[in-house]
C-alpha cells in the first residue's frame, strides 16, 4: 500500500480538500483507496458519510486498523509535529504540502518546510515532499508573494490551484472534482495534473 501524507501544520491550509481530492482522483482511476481523518474536525469523515454509494468507492479507515487498499491519503491534524510528525513521516511514501496565500500561512509554512528536511525519513529519501499553493489568484499581491515564496525552496512546486467554487460545490454533494461533469471543471482538472504526474512517479 502507498502512503500519501498530507500535512501543514496551519489550520485552514486546505489539507482536506487537497485529502478528499487526492482519494477521489485515486478511486476514479479504477484504484482501492482508503482515507485516514486525523484532523480534530473530521471534515473528511462527514465528506465520505455524504458520498454516494455510486461513485467510486473510498474507504473511511480508523487509526489502528489494518488495510489492503492499494493507496492510503492521511488528512493529518492541524499543529502536526515533533514525535507525531516523525511517526507520520515514517508510513509516508508522498508527503504534499499544501501552502494558502496568507502571511501567516508563509511563515507557519516555511518552519515545517524545514523541520521536513530535518527528519530522517525525508533526508534518507524514503519520503518525497511536494508544496502545492491552494486558493491562488496570481493576480493579487498574496498570490505573487506566494510564488516567490515557492520558488525559494529546495522542493519540487508540484501546482498551483486557483481560487474557485468548484471545490466547494463538489464538497457539498460529497464528491471530488474527479466525480464532476468534466466540461464544469475542465479548467481545474487541468491544474492537477503536475501532481497526477508527480504521484505516478
Amino acid at each position: 500500500m502507498r502512503v500519501i501524507l498530507v500535512a501543514n501544520p496551519k489550520g485552514g491550509s486546505g489539507k482536506t480538500t487537497l485529502s478528499t481530492n487526492l482519494a477521489g482522483y485515486l478511486a476514479s482511476a479504477g484504484k482501492r483507496v482508503a482515507l485516514l481523518d486525523l484532523d480534530r474536525q473530521k471534515s473528511a469523515t462527514h465528506w465520505l458519510a455524504m458520498r454516494d454509494m455510486a461513485l467510486p468507492d473510498i474507504e473511511l479507515m480508523r487509526e489502528g486498523q489494518k488495510e489492503d487498499s492499494d493507496w492510503l491519503v492521511i488528512d493529518s491534524p492541524a499543529g502536526l509535529h515533533g514525535k507525531n510528525l516523525e511517526r507520520a513521516l515514517k508510513l509516508a511514501h508522498k508527503v504534499v504540502v499544501p501552502i494558502a496565500p496568507s502571511l501567516f500561512d508563509i511563515r507557519a509554512s516555511q518552519d515545517f518546510l524545514a523541520a521536513l528536511n530535518e527528519e530522517k525519513a525525508v533526508r534518507k529519501g524514503h519520503a518525497f515532499v511536494g508544496v502545492i499553493g491552494m486558493r491562488v489568484d496570481p493576480r493579487t499581491r498574496a498570490g505573487v508573494t506566494l510564488e516567490g515564496f515557492m520558488e525559494q525552496q529546495e522542493l519540487p512546486v508540484l501546482t498551483y490551484l486557483r481560487n474557485t467554487q468548484a471545490y466547494v460545490n463538489a464538497a457539498f454533494e460529497g464528491k471530488s472534482l474527479f466525480d464532476m461533469p468534466h466540461h464544469l471543471v475542465e479548467r481545474e482538472l487541468e491544474q492537477w495534473q503536475g501532481l497526477i504526474d508527480w504521484l505516478d512517479r
